[in-house]
């Protein structure tokens, strides 16, 4: 909670229950009482419980996702170096690298091969801005109701951690948007020499959280780089997108209601 008043106030605690009606209709949140209090009501008291101590969140596609679609952001800047861009980003972005990290430092060598592949444009000053534009939280944004679940989720006193096959401009962006400060540990592939589904980059988010495998749970949009890399030591995993779809489906499964 004190991590949350470093930067901003969190935004009052919010039924869990309304909080998905209301993320339906598109808000606006409807207020209830502080998520360390249980609340008596004339039908009952109403509790939570942590169904996990910590939630691990991966980065791209899940916490963060790009403001606009990346094929319009590739031709939109390609405009000016007069480049028919191509739309092979998905194929240019799966090439493998084999034995090597991808995102070695600040990324840039894996980053101009995925641009020139996916554009078919090499031209330097169209990847220098390509690759500058990214660095920036105005190219991001956080899934709608992000901020809200974060600050519930730390309330209840669930440590929160990013788990990120990423490069060095991550910790930039999850300042930009605010979420920096929620955190208890950032581990990123490009500063732990390990990507997922490696073990060894789980087990850095662990050992900084002071947790055991069976204590957390991951969040990715990755089948194989977070289910199986997570599940391989132990750790549940949710697929984003098709296990959960919304940050509020995570609150709803890592903390538990109960009506007494």
């Amino acid at each position: 909670m004190e991590a949350c008043r470093l930067v901003r106030r969190c935004p009052p605690a919010r039924s869990l229950g309304l909080l998905s009606r209301a993320a339906a209709a598109g808000g606006p949140y409807p207020p209830r009482p502080p998520m360390a209090i249980p609340m008596t009501t004339a039908s009952g008291v109403w509790r939570r419980r942590r169904a996990y101590e910590g939630l691990l969140l991966d980065a791209g596609g899940t916490l963060l996702q790009v403001a606009r679609p990346v094929e319009e952001t590739y031709a939109s800047i390609g405009r000016k170096y007069e480049s028919d861009i191509k739309q092979g980003f998905k194929k240019a972005f799966a090439a493998p690298w084999p034995d090597k990290l991808r995102y070695q430092g600040d990324g840039r060598a894996f980053w101009r091969l995925v641009v020139s592949e996916a554009t078919g444009c090499a031209d330097n000053d169209y990847f220098e801005e390509v690759y500058e534009h990214y660095a920036n939280g105005d190219a991001w944004r956080l899934p709608f109701g992000a901020y809200e679940a974060l600050c519930l989720l730390k309330d209840a006193g669930v440590k929160l951690a990013v788990v990120s096959n990423f490069d060095t401009r991550l910790r930039k962006l999850l300042n930009d948007l605010d979420v920096a400060h929620m955190f208890d540990a950032i581990i990123i592939s490009s500063e732990t020499g390990y990507e997922k589904p490696a073990a060894e980059i789980f087990r850095a988010a662990l050992d900084q959280l002071g947790m055991e495998a069976g204590e957390v749970v991951h969040v990715g949009d990755d089948e194989r780089a977070d289910k199986t890399g997570a599940n391989a030591i132990g750790i549940d995993c949710w697929l984003w997108g098709s296990d959960v779809k919304t940050f509020t489906d995570i609150c709803n499964r890592v903390l538990i209601s109960d009506w007494k």
